[in-house]
């Protein structure tokens, strides 16, 4: 059975969903899209005609599409500061959500929603992409006890060059922490997952060099300690020179007890300790080369199925909203780090937020 979905957002990024990721699940049945909102009409008429709709299912409003259209669920594609209205929209009308990250513009608006989700009986799933991704997804599956042993550390360093003003979409280069609450989003939620556990302990420095042309802090260094011992280190900038590592093509390491994983630019590397040499060297290129996984579906395309075939009665998927705040506390965590110059422990931190009580 196709699921009818409200997509609301057609410009910006909402027009590769348009575009891409919707038509994909339309065209095997796994989705029907039934209405559309954006309130910019020219974003709105280009994403109709990707779409098919006609001008009856096209809204300028979301309150009055809420009213108008039936639909299973609503997918979400607007800033994060715009998302809890939506969330409550849906929920009003019995509408299941899928959104993109993160939940919400803040750790008190993100517990909110995860809050009333949790009194509904609706589901929500957040869609963080770049986790399931196919280079990855391909890491993910090489990253196991019985190919490289225990993980020690989990690294990973993102740098895009989006210094010129609306060069990485107008709002973030409003915001107070574009790279942290932006970008880290998806970066840091890779490495609690590779890491295997959930992120105790956090502590991060966050700048602007003068020639980012952005209102807050473009550049992040963070330090990570998770619940099984792992560490990992974070590098991100959206202010780089050259993008030599930008959305995509990031660079991830894992070192492990018998072994070391690599992804580069979408290329997975591995190497294996020999128990026979006392001491050894090698360079990234000289590894085993590892072929991508097979698939047709990656990113938003595959979680749009994941989320149907939890509607379907099959598991949460990954990505459910309660799970989902572990990787929004370790965003905000970082940023009252950088703010207090201190670590802070990541569960202690979402817990005051699960209580009402906010960390001074």
């Amino acid at each position: 059975m196709a699921y009818n979905v409200l997509h609301i957002g057609a410009g910006g990024f909402g027009e590769f969903w348009c575009n891409t990721y919707l038509p994909m699940n339309v065209a095997d049945g796994t989705i029907q899209v039934v209405g559309l909102v954006d309130i910019d009409t020219k974003a709105l008429q280009k994403g109709a005609t990707h779409l098919g709709l006609n001008a009856e299912q096209c809204f300028t409003s979301a309150q009055e599409a809420f009213r108008a259209v039936n639909a299973d669920f609503c997918t979400i594609v607007i800033p994060p500061a715009l998302h809890e209205s939506i969330v409550d929209l849906a929920l009003a009308r019995g509408m299941h959500i899928l959104s993109e990250k993160p939940i919400a513009d803040t750790m008190e608006a993100s517990v909110r929603i995860a809050e009333k989700v949790k009194a509904s009986r609706c589901k929500m799933g957040i869609t963080m992409s770049h986790r399931f991704d196919q280079d990855k997804l391909t890491l993910r599956e090489v990253v196991n006890p019985d190919a490289l042993g225990r993980v020690n550390t989990v690294s990973c360093r993102f740098g895009s060059d989006h210094r010129v003003y609306d060069s990485w979409r107008r709002f973030r280069h409003e915001m107070a922490h574009p790279m942290l609450i932006e970008g880290a989003v998806h970066h840091l939620d890779i490495m609690a997952d590779l890491a295997g556990a959930p992120c105790t302990s956090i502590f991060a420095r966050s700048w602007k060099p003068e020639w980012a042309d952005y209102k807050g802090d473009t550049d992040v260094i963070v330090l990570m300690e998770f619940a099984n011992d792992v560490r990992g280190v974070y590098e991100g900038s959206s202010a780089q020179a050259t993008g030599l590592n930008g959305w995509s093509f990031e660079y991830f390491r894992v070192e492990a007890a018998t072994g070391t994983a690599v992804l580069d630019h979408r290329e997975v590397e591995v190497f294996h300790r020999n128990p026979k040499r006392i001491c050894q060297g090698n360079r990234q290129g000289k590894g085993q080369q590892v072929s991508l996984l097979a698939g047709k579906k990656w990113g938003n395309s595959l979680l749009i199925e994941q989320f149907c075939r939890w509607l379907d009665g099959g598991p949460p998927m990954a990505t459910n909203v309660e799970d989902n705040l572990q990787s929004v506390a370790m965003v905000f965590a970082a940023i009252q780090s950088a703010r207090l110059d201190k670590p802070v422990k990541v569960q202690e931190f979402l817990q005051t937020f699960r209580q009402g009580r906010q960390i001074a």
